[in-house]
């Protein structure tokens, strides 16, 4: 890899890890409803990827569900569970999205996983699990749980999406971002009360976390990393891409002062040499999972 593409891939992982700061900012620090934070987030990418809707591909259907899945399902359940959970704990447990996309491929894609991937499932999960333990016995937050929830509705999702022919990237954003605005805007409506009075109290920062979110994070990091995919071997992108969870740490410990102890430290190598192991081996659908997982932190 050329120096220029990697300093391109360095800076992708860093849009990508500052995004899950700039949520955690959004829906903690400025108390912002999530759902109507990601509603206007797909409204942005929907609205500047307008002239690659149509036409739209088929099965219609599996489109619509990947879109939601991948879209409001995936981003949605992680805003949710970012307030009360750190960036630095979503950037760990997230990557459980990669060993239960392996599992979902053997199930729905009939893929094969030998002892090497399998080792790599097993390390993933026993990293989660350390990162979810405390000295009184395992203990899921309420914002983990919702985190959880996220990596498997993205994990579904990019299995589903392999099963879709032609689809170019822009063309998926656009659906992804019309499919998700409409229902988590009256999901917003119905769950987040007074949702507008807040907004509007801290307006400007709420428009320009959504603008760098749509654009910035979902539009500029995705081409240029698809473009990177498109220049290099899968095997080669997919483990430097863990520097995107290693940033998100990294910035949630100095901004956000998240606890990192032994524990979380222990968990965190454990969780992403198991993700480093399975992204190692070839399989179908780990670039558009990590790239999906990544985005979304």
């Amino acid at each position: 890899m050329s120096l220029r593409d990697f300093g391109l891939l360095v800076l992708v992982c860093l849009i990508w890890a500052s995004n899950n700061i700039v949520s955690k900012y959004v829906v903690s620090g400025l108390g912002l409803p999530p759902l109507a934070y990601a509603a206007a987030r797909f409204a942005v990418v929907a609205i500047a990827t307008t002239p690659w809707l149509l036409p739209m591909p088929r099965p219609r259907w599996r489109l619509v569900a990947v879109a939601l899945l991948m879209g409001g399902g995936n981003f949605a359940l992680l805003f949710v569970g970012l307030k009360t959970a750190t960036p630095s704990a979503a950037a760990v447990i997230g990557q459980l999205g990669v060993p239960i996309t392996t599992l979902l491929s053997v199930i729905m894609l009939g893929e094969q996983i030998h002892w090497r991937r399998a080792l790599g499932i097993a390390l993933t999960f026993a990293g989660a699990i350390a990162v979810m333990w405390n000295p009184d016995g395992f203990a899921l937050s309420g914002g983990l749980i919702y985190v959880v929830g996220s990596a498997v509705t993205g994990s579904l999702g990019a299995v589903m999406m392999k099963q879709i022919e032609g689809v170019r990237p822009l063309q998926f954003q656009a659906w992804v971002g019309f499919a998700s605005m409409w229902p988590l805007a009256i999901l917003s409506a119905l769950l987040e009360p007074g949702q507008a009075a807040q907004v509007s109290a801290h307006l400007w920062p709420f428009l320009a976390a959504v603008l760098y979110s749509g654009l910035v994070v979902s539009m500029g990091a995705h081409t240029v990393y698809y473009f990177l995919i498109g220049r290099y071997e899968a095997n080669l992108i997919s483990p430097l891409t863990l520097m995107t969870p290693l940033s998100t740490i990294a910035l949630g410990v100095a901004i956000f002062h998240d606890p990192f102890g032994p524990r979380m430290m222990i968990g965190t190598l454990i969780a992403l040499s198991g993700v480093l192991i399975i992204a190692l081996r070839r399989n179908q659908v780990m670039p558009l999972l990590l790239a999906i997982r990544n985005r979304a932190q």
